[in-house]
């Protein structure tokens, strides 16, 4: 959403004329969900995605007419079981799209949604599909709306607009290499934070940030927040537990440490003594990842990975773990 976000305002601020589509209700199958934007621009040059096949391509055709006139246009596609596959639809089932022409009006709100991401400040754009015209507001302001999803009330669509997952792993790492890389994928801002510079100057952690800072003192200079993971993966207790003893007293949502239940154990049993409470070192997920059999760097990223993913959907579900001993 930021990088769309941007894309419109940049292109209008370069005359080159974007419309914005949202995807404001689905049914049945979809692959996009509501509150997904894609822009266009008058040469149908896009950004984004509403859908998963063909019917993106007729979504910029219909932008392409809708520019020269201004204004707003709602488009529905119902797609039957037999002709989903074509449309980028799985299984059949009803997209409703509203197309919006940018102009001065929707810049300003527009870039208070950008500061709101860069400050990490959770609000919510109010888009009436009616007038076109959107509005940020906070949260406390719509308390009946869903921070989870977008919805659509009375004719306006509330999206949230979140501030990014921080991912702080520490330890430069070979799983580190893997688990960096395919969260900053999925647009999560990752910081490697290793004071080690053995490791982290001869190892590549793709866009990932990389903080020489010891673990403690790089999380008390960047606070943690709701929509923060730690990760710490060194084996080194030096390391790993200045790292969870922060974690712990923050309210992170996902907190994950590499080791086997022995060696948790024993840093269950460091931490203790050093006044953390047990009922808060029972946020440590450990053995850390998802119960797939992991038996190698690249898998034992895509566990943590899918673990976090999960943590952060479903946070009250419960955590299936594994029997490994040894990592």
């Amino acid at each position: 959403m930021e990088k769309q976000i941007k894309t419109a305002i940049s292109w209008y601020e370069n005359n080159q004329h974007p419309v914005l589509a949202i995807v404001t209700e689905t049914w049945g199958s979809a692959p996009r969900q509501a509150g997904s934007l894609m822009v266009i621009r008058a040469d149908q040059a896009f950004d984004g995605s509403v859908s998963g096949g063909c019917v993106e391509g007729d979504v910029i055709a219909e932008a392409s007419k809708l520019l020269p006139i201004g204004g707003s246009k709602n488009l529905m596609y119902q797609v039957s079981n037999d002709n989903a596959f074509a449309t980028g639809l799985i299984c059949g089932g009803t997209l409703k799209i509203t197309l919006i022409v940018i102009t001065k009006d929707h810049v300003e709100p527009l870039n208070a949604c950008l500061k709101a991401i860069q400050a990490r400040k959770t609000s919510i754009l109010a888009i009436n599909l009616s007038t076109g015209l959107f509005a940020l507001e906070k949260p406390e302001k719509s308390d009946k709306i869903s921070l989870n999803k977008a919805m659509l009330q009375a004719g306006t669509l509330f999206i949230p607009i979140l501030p990014k997952i921080c991912l702080y792993i520490t330890g430069a790492v070979a799983i580190a290499q893997i688990l960096a890389p395919m969260a900053c994928g999925l647009g999560f801002a990752v910081t490697i934070i290793d004071p080690r510079g053995l490791f982290t100057d001869n190892r590549d952690f793709g866009r990932a940030s990389i903080s020489k800072e010891w673990p403690d003192d790089f999380l008390k200079n960047n606070p943690l927040d709701d929509r923060t993971a730690v990760v710490a993966l060194t084996h080194d207790e030096k390391l790993d537990d200045a790292a969870l003893g922060q974690a712990i007293i923050s309210p992170a949502f996902y907190i994950g440490a590499l080791g086997s239940k022995r060696t948790h154990a024993k840093r269950l049993e460091r931490l203790h003594q050093k006044g953390i409470a047990p009922e808060s070192t029972r946020r440590i997920h450990a053995p850390i990842g998802m119960n797939i059999g992991a038996a190698n760097p690249s898998e034992i990223a895509v566990a943590i990975l899918a673990e976090i993913i999960q943590t952060l959907r479903h946070p009250k579900s419960p955590h299936i773990k594994d029997s490994r001993n040894a990592i």
